[in-house]
C-alpha cells in the first residue's frame, strides 16, 4: 500500500545518516528554463526604460529571478510587443490547469488556477509580459509625485470592454472601491492599505466613496496614499486591480461572471463555462492589442491529479500541464526533455496550524514538538525528488532583498530536536501510550498525499496518531478559511516580489489568516513594514515579522517551491518566470513542418 511504502522510505531515512544535499544538482537544467547558478539573486540586464520620475522594480527577466534593485521601463515600448506571426491552422491551447475555479471574479479568487483565468480576461492599469517583468498595460503612462503619495495613471485612448462600451477611468475607481468593501472579502485586500483611507474602508468604519481613488476625467485615474509605498506598481498588476464592468454588475450583481453576461478588458473573453469540464475563451476583438494576439481558443481544464495530465499531455490532449507527478519525474526527464521546464518561483509549501480555541494545536508546545520532528530533507530528496529546497524558514529563500529568518533549532542534530520534541509532547500529556489525534487536511493530488503520510510516519514516535483527510481545492481551502481543520496543508505563491506579500497573510484583519493568528506585536510589525519609506529598517521589521512566526510556531514550512511544467514544444511565447505569470496573449503555435 502506498501508506505503507512510504512510512517504511520515511522510517528508513530517518534511521540513517541522512547527509544528501538539500539541492540536487542538476535537478533544474531542463530544456529552456533558467540555469540554478543564474537564478540565485541575479540581477539582469535589459533595455534601458522609463516611466516618468519613477522606474517600476524589477522583477524577473526572462532568465532569471529578481528580486531587488529597479527596472528602467518604457510603458509605450513595452506595450508594443511585436505581433506574433499567424498560422493558418487554429491556434488552440489547452491547459491542465490543477482545479475548477471557485469563482471568475478576479476580486475574489486566490488559487493560481483562477488567477490564471483572470489575467487572461481581465487587464490591470500595469501588466506582465511574458517573462514576468512589469509593462504598461490598460494604462500607458503614469507619474509619481516627489513624495511618494501621488499617483497619476493616463488610460490609452479609446479602450472598450468586450462589448464595445467605453472603458474608463471611472471604471477603474468603481473597482478599487468594490475591491476595498468588506462585502468583497477580497483576499488581497490589506496590501492595498497604503491607498488613503483603504484600511479603514475594508473594515467598513468607512464608506468605499471614501477611498484615495479619483477620475478627474475619462483617461485619468488618481490614486492618493497615506504613505509612500515599495510594492504598488506590482500590487497595480494584479488582476484584482483591473477595471471591471461597472455597467454590467450593477446590472447582474453576483451573475455578472456567467457567460451570457460577462464583458472583459483583456485579450479574451469567456465563451463557455462548463463546470468540471472546462473553460474555455476566445479572442476579445475590442482589445485594444487584439491584432497581436495569435491564439484562437484557450481551453482551461481542471485536471486536478498530476498522472490525470501527464497522461493527457502524452495523448496530445494538453498543450500545457501545470503539474507533474513527482514518481513520474525521473521518467518526464528522460523521456519528455524538451517538454519539461523545472525552475524556482517565488513560493512557500507549509501546512497551517489552527491556532484558534479547541485545536490541539493551538498549545505551543505540541507545534515546536511537530516542527521539530519533521525531516524537511527526506520530504524533498526522498519523497519529492524534485530539486525543492527544504524550508527551516519561511519566505523563500529566493527573495534575496529580504533578510530571512530561521528556526533556533536549524543547526541542531536530529537526535537533539527529537529527544526536546518528545519532551515537549510529554509536557503536554501525549506520548507513544497516550497518543494525540491528529488531522491532517490537504487537496486531492498525489503528491500531497505522499507528503501527508511521510509526517504522520515522522511524528508517530512521538506519540501522534495522524489521520489523513483530502478534499478537492475550492472545499479545501474554504474549510482552512473557515477555521476548520487542525493542521492543513497550504501552499502560497508570490503575488508580488516582496516579503510582505507573504508575512502580510497572517494579520489579525487578513482573510488569508488560516492560523487564526491574532497578535498585536505582530500586526504592528507588518503595519510598520508597510509605512516605512527606509528600505534597511523596513527590511528590519518583515525580518522581525518572519522571526515572529518561526518562533510562535504560527506554521510548518517544509520546502521552497520548484515547479515542474510540461510544456507542447511547438508552443512559443511562453517563458519560465519566479512569479510563474505566463499570459496567453503572448502565446502562439510553430507552424507545422
Amino acid at each position: 500500500m502506498l501508506h505503507a511504502a512510504i512510512a517504511k522510505r520515511v522510517t528508513s531515512a530517518m534511521d540513517g545518516n541522512d547527509a544528501s544535499p538539500y539541492w540536487r544538482q542538476g535537478a533544474c537544467s531542463m530544456n529552456r528554463s533558467p540555469p540554478v547558478d543564474r537564478l540565485a539573486g541575479a540581477r539582469l540586464g535589459v533595455a534601458a526604460r522609463h516611466v516618468s520620475r519613477q522606474s517600476l522594480p524589477a522583477i524577473f527577466v526572462s532568465t532569471g529571478l529578481l528580486l531587488s534593485g529597479l527596472l528602467p521601463f518604457s510603458p509605450a515600448q513595452a506595450a508594443d510587443t511585436e505581433p506574433l506571426s499567424p498560422q493558418h491552422a487554429p491556434q488552440v491551447l489547452r491547459i491542465a490547469n490543477g482545479a475548477e475555479p471557485g469563482s471568475l471574479d478576479p476580486q475574489r479568487t486566490n488559487g493560481t488556477w483562477e488567477t490564471r483565468i483572470t489575467r487572461d480576461l481581465f487587464e490591470p492599469l500595469i501588466a506582465y509580459a511574458a517573462d514576468g517583468t512589469l509593462i504598461a498595460g490598460l494604462a500607458e503612462r503614469w507619474e509619481v509625485s516627489d513624495d511618494g503619495l501621488r499617483w497619476t495613471f493616463h488610460l490609452r485612448e479609446g479602450l472598450e470592454w468586450s462589448d464595445g462600451t467605453p472603458l474608463t477611468a471611472q471604471d477603474a475607481v468603481f473597482a478599487l472601491r468594490r475591491l476595498m468593501t468588506p462585502e468583497t472579502a477580497a483576499h488581497n485586500a490589506t496590501l492595498y492599505y497604503p491607498i488613503i483611507n483603504g484600511r479603514a474602508v475594508n473594515t467598513g468604519e468607512l464608506p468605499p466613496e471614501k477611498l484615495g481613488v479619483s477620475a478627474p476625467d475619462a483617461q485619468t485615474l488618481v490614486i492618493l496614499l497615506s504613505h509612500p509605498s515599495a510594492t504598488l506598481e506590482q500590487t497595480l498588476a494584479m488582476s484584482e486591480a483591473a477595471p471591471l464592468p461597472r455597467h454590467i454588475i450593477t446590472a447582474s450583481d453576483s451573475q455578472w461572471t456567467r457567460p451570457a453576461n460577462m464583458v472583459s478588458s483583456g485579450a479574451f473573453v469567456l465563451k463557455e463555462w462548463a463546470p468540471q469540464s472546462h473553460i474555455e475563451l476566445a479572442p476579445n476583438s475590442h482589445y485594444y492589442a487584439a491584432g497581436k494576439v495569435a491564439l484562437d481558443t484557450v481551453v482551461y481544464l481542471p485536471i486536478e491529479e498530476g498522472h490525470a495530465a501527464l497522461n493527457r499531455f502524452r495523448a496530445g490532449e494538453v498543450d500545457i500541464a501545470y503539474s507533474v507527478p513527482a514518481s513520474h519525474f525521473a521518467w518526464i526527464k528522460k523521456h519528455l526533455p524538451e517538454a519539461l521546464h523545472t525552475y524556482p518561483i517565488l513560493g512557500e509549501y507549509f501546512y497551517a496550524f489552527n491556532l484558534r480555541d479547541g485545536s490541539p494545536v493551538a498549545d505551543p508546545r505540541i507545534r515546536r514538538a511537530l516542527n521539530l520532528a519533521t525531516r524537511r530533507d527526506v520530504i524533498t530528496e526522498r519523497i519529492l525528488g524534485m530539486g525543492q529546497i527544504p524550508s527551516l524558514h519561511f519566505v523563500p529563500n529566493a527573495l534575496t532583498d529580504h533578510t530571512g529568518g530561521r528556526f533556533d533549532f536549524a543547526d541542531w542534530p536530529m537526535e537533539k530536536r527529537m529527544a526536546r520534541a518528545r519532551e515537549l509532547m510529554a509536557e503536554a500529556g501525549f506520548g507513544p501510550e497516550h497518543p494525540l489525534a491528529l488531522e491532517l487536511r490537504y487537496n486531492t493530488l498525489e503528491d500531497h498525499k505522499k507528503i501527508a503520510v511521510a509526517l504522520g510516519a515522522m511524528w508517530k514516535p512521538l506519540g501522534v496518531a495522524a489521520t489523513l483527510t483530502n478534499t478537492e481545492a475550492a472545499v479545501h481551502y474554504r474549510d482552512l478559511a473557515q477555521g476548520n481543520y487542525q493542521v492543513g496543508r497550504y501552499g502560497m505563491i508570490a503575488t508580488i516580489a516582496d516579503a510582505y506579500d507573504f508575512l502580510n497573510a497572517f494579520t489579525s484583519d487578513n482573510t488569508s489568516n488560516a492560523p487564526g493568528l491574532h497578535s498585536p506585536t505582530y500586526d504592528a510589525l507588518i503595519s510598520a513594514a508597510a509605512s516605512e519609506g527606509d528600505a534597511q529598517a523596513r527590511r528590519q521589521h518583515l525580518h522581525e515579522a518572519e522571526q515572529y512566526l518561526l518562533d510562535n510556531d504560527v506554521v510548518l514550512p517544509l520546502y521552497d517551491y520548484v515547479t515542474s511544467s510540461l510544456i507542447t514544444p511547438r508552443l512559443e511565447g511562453w517563458a519560465p518566470n519566479a512569479l510563474d505569470v505566463h499570459p496567453s496573449r503572448f502565446m502562439h503555435f510553430e507552424a507545422s513542418p
